[in-house]
């Protein structure tokens, strides 16, 4: 019995020393874990902010040139109708001349409408413009749903507006923001394909890039973001470009 005493405690020693350490080792394991999520939430948040951000500026900045030519046609339309006006009168008033001098010159009505085409071509462009703008307002206040519809409508109708190549990269805006990613990326793809000099070119490039890795189609994400990077590597797209990139390093893509 008292051989025995001693081993009993040194088993008892060595049991209050693994008690003793275990906890401690589990509760850093546990910070490390803690810390390396709080790590990659740092990482998710701050690239969906600045993504966030980024969208907001080009909306805000798109918006305020659409107003500028909205309000630039509309006073060109208030010309042309002053214009119209003023012939209409001058045709009055040589009418009323020939008139009293006993002559019949039906010849300058054909002159009175000249201005009426002038002004039909200029409402066309207000009323083009007032449709890329209702869609646009759409998106920006967030009714996606309105938005898809209103810049396919536009689409439709004025498939060779000058404003046809942002109104088909907005559109893939709204599908990716509604996370309908196979659509963004065909209408994405669709902005460099077919309006190859359209300034929309490097953020649709960009997206493309973004809704390959939505997809989990890795190398085509590579691919894309790696030319962004090499086409306009002084863009605020090709700083979004390397954060990308740089994730799908951390993540082993």
């Amino acid at each position: 019995m008292t051989a025995a005493t001693p081993k009993l405690r040194l088993i008892v020693l060595g049991a209050l020393c693994l008690a003793l350490v275990w906890p401690g080792t589990a509760l850093t394991q546990s910070r490390d874990v803690q810390q390396r999520l709080e790590r990659v939430e740092r990482i998710i948040d701050g690239e969906a902010f600045q993504n966030m951000a980024q969208l907001i500026q080009t909306l805000d900045q798109e918006n305020r040139a659409l107003r500028g030519e909205l309000e630039t046609l509309r006073n060109e339309l208030d010309l042309v109708r002053n214009r119209q006006r003023e012939l209409y009168m001058d045709l009055d008033r040589r009418l009323e001349s020939l008139a009293q001098d006993g002559v019949a010159q039906p010849a300058p009505a054909a002159q009175a409408a000249e201005p009426e085409f002038g002004e039909v071509v200029v409402d066309a462009l207000v009323d083009e413009r007032a449709a890329y703008q209702r869609a646009f307002d759409t998106l920006r206040e967030g009714r996606h749903s309105a938005a898809i519809e209103g810049f396919r409508g536009f689409l439709e109708t004025y498939p060779d507006s000058h404003l046809a190549a942002n109104a088909q990269y907005w559109l893939g805006e709204a599908y990716y923001v509604t996370r309908d990613f196979a659509q963004a990326l065909e209408t994405f793809e669709r902005v460099p394909r077919a309006y190859p000099n359209s300034d929309k070119i490097p953020d649709a490039l960009l997206k493309i890039g973004f809704a390959h890795y939505e997809l989990g189609q890795w190398e085509q994400a590579r691919t894309a973001l790696n030319q962004v990077v090499q086409r306009f590597p002084d863009g605020t797209v090709a700083r979004l470009a390397n954060q990308r990139l740089a994730r799908m390093r951390d993540e082993g893509r």
